[in-house]
C-alpha cells in the first residue's frame, strides 16, 4: 500500500498525448507524472530512476540497482514473455501487471471476421473476383458454413475469449470453454463495462486444459486465446485437431507455439481442417518459405489482431484503474502471476 501522505512518482515511458497525461494526472494530487518517451533504459536520467514508484512501459526496463524505489510496473501490453528474463523482475516485493483486457475488444472483432471469413469462402469469392469469374457451381462453391447452429470451442476464457463469446452469441452459436481453472468461471480481471463474459453466462460448459480433446470433439470451429505458458505450449497439437469435427475451422490469435504447425499442415492438407486464420507464429515474420503460405485455405495475418488506434486511451482506461487501486492499497489487476506464467 502507498503512503498515504507520501508522493508518487510515475515515470511513463511510451508516446502519451497531453490530454492522456492530464487525465492520469487527475487520478490523484499525490501523482508526479514524469512522461519521457524513451527506446532504451540509458535515455532515462539517473535520478528519475531512482525515485521513481511506478514503471509504465512497453519494454524499457532499468537494471535492479538503478530503480531502488520502484515497486511496481505496469506493462503496455497484455503479453510479457519478451520480458521475463530482465533482472529487475526478480527484485523482491515488485509488483508487475499486464493490459490484459486493453485489446480484448479489437481482437474479439478480428476474431468474428476471420470466422465469418472461413464460414462465407471469402478468400475464393475474392480469388473468383480478382479473375472477373462468375462460377457455374458457385451455389455449391460458396455454400457457407454459418455461425447459427454451429458450436465454437475457446481455448483460453480470459478477457479476450470470453469477448468472443459475447460477439458470438447474437449470431446464435453454442460457445464451450477451455480455461486455466474450469471450476471458476468468473473473470477476477479487468473487464470494461458492457464487455466479456465477466460470470461465465456465455459458455454452454467450461473444461479443464486435460480435457481439450472431449471439447473438441463437439466444435465446429476453434479460437485459441490463450496466453503461451509451459503448460499451454503445443496445447493444440495433432490430437486435438483430429478430434474436431471434420472440416472444422481454426483462428489463432494467441502465440505462436500453442499451435502445433506441422500437425495444422498436415490436418488441412487431409481435410480434418476445413480451414485456419493465423495471427501469429512461432517464428515471426513467418518465412517466406513456409508452406502455409501457399494453403488455399489459410488465412495469414502479420500479427495485427490487436492493432487499434483506440489502443493507448483503452490502456490508459485500465491503468487510471490500476492507479487508483495502487494508492487505495488495493489488489491490482492482472497481476503476474509466474506460477501460471501469465
Amino acid at each position: 500500500m502507498a503512503s498515504s501522505a507520501q508522493p508518487v512518482n510515475v515515470l511513463i515511458t511510451i508516446p502519451l498525448d497531453e490530454t492522456l497525461q492530464h487525465q492520469l494526472q487527475s487520478v490523484s494530487p499525490r501523482m508526479r507524472l514524469i512522461h519521457i518517451p524513451a527506446q532504451r533504459a540509458e535515455d532515462i536520467p539517473a535520478d528519475i530512476w531512482q525515485r521513481c514508484d511506478v514503471l509504465y512501459t512497453a519494454n524499457v526496463l532499468p537494471a535492479p540497482e538503478q530503480a531502488a524505489a520502484l515497486k511496481w510496473i505496469q506493462f503496455h501490453y497484455a503479453g510479457i514473455d519478451h520480458a521475463l528474463e530482465a533482472p529487475i523482475l526478480r527484485k523482491p516485493g515488485l509488483r508487475v501487471t499486464t493490459l490484459s483486457g486493453a485489446a480484448a475488444s479489437q481482437m474479439a472483432e478480428h476474431v468474428l471476421a476471420m470466422l465469418l471469413a472461413l464460414g462465407h469462402n471469402l478468400a475464393d469469392v475474392f480469388k473468383a473476383q480478382r479473375a472477373a469469374e462468375w462460377p457455374e457451381d458457385r451455389w455449391q462453391r460458396f455454400l457457407p458454413h454459418e455461425l447459427r447452429g454451429s458450436v465454437v470451442g475457446i481455448v483460453g476464457y480470459g478477457s479476450i475469449g470470453r469477448q468472443v463469446a459475447r460477439l458470438l452469441h447474437p449470431f446464435g452459436a453454442t460457445v464451450l470453454a477451455a480455461k486455466y481453472n474450469a471450476m471458476d468461471p468468473t473473470d477476477h480481471g479487468y473487464t470494461p463495462p458492457g464487455q466479456g463474459d465477466p460470470g461465465g453466462d456465455y459458455a454452454r460448459r467450461i473444461y479443464p486444459y486435460q480435457a481439450l480433446r472431449s471439447m473438441a470433439r463437439e466444435c465446429n470451429a476453434l479460437v485459441v486465446a490463450v496466453p503461451l505458458t509451459s503448460e499451454t505450449r503445443g496445447l493444440v497439437g495433432h490430437e486435438v485437431l483430429q478430434a474436431l469435427k471434420p472440416g472444422a475451422f481454426l483462428v489463432d490469435v494467441s502465440r505462436g507455439g500453442i499451435v502445433d504447425l506441422n500437425a495444422l499442415l498436415a490436418a488441412l492438407r487431409s481435410g480434418q481442417i476445413g480451414g485456419a486464420a493465423l495471427d501469429v507464429f512461432p517464428q515471426e515474420p513467418l518465412p517466406a518459405t513456409h508452406p502455409l503460405w501457399k494453403q488455399e485455405n489459410v488465412i495469414i495475418t502479420p500479427h495485427i489482431s490487436g492493432n487499434s488506434r483506440h489502443y493507448t486511451e483503452r490502456a490508459m482506461a485500465l491503468f487510471m484503474e490500476n492507479l487508483r487501486r495502487y494508492l487505495n492499497g488495493e489488489p491490482l489487476f492482472n497481476l503476474y502471476d509466474p506460477d501460471k506464467g501469465y
